[in-house]
């Protein structure tokens, strides 16, 4: 069984969009959705939360190797987005500063 390993940028995305590791690992094991990462060797797994009036998505960006899943990303996005609709360029734009390979 492979283990789940948190990157330093993923830990801090946690505290900005005021999720718990549980959430996250419950969108990894559990997702509505699953498409390829926009880094190589990388999947990216949504599932949707909130209220009728108030939906957004929790995403999750993972590198899986031979011994762990690494999750590299994860944040929370207001709204819906459509299946096959590339990110947001202000989450890409975050993702090259923080160093997130791409």
């Amino acid at each position: 069984m492979r283990g789940l390993e948190w990157t330093a940028h993923a830990k801090s995305k946690l505290r900005e969009h005021y999720l718990s590791e549980s959430k996250v690992k419950r969108v990894i094991n559990f997702p509505d959705r699953i498409e390829t990462g926009i880094a190589p060797k990388t999947v990216a797994v949504m599932k949707t939360s909130g209220s009728s009036k108030n939906k957004y998505e929790i995403w999750a960006l993972l590198y899986d190797s031979e011994d762990a899943r690494k999750v590299i990303s994860a944040w929370r996005y207001p709204g819906v987005t459509k299946p096959g609709d590339p990110l947001p360029e202000s989450i890409l734009t975050e993702f090259r500063l923080n160093g997130v390979v791409m």
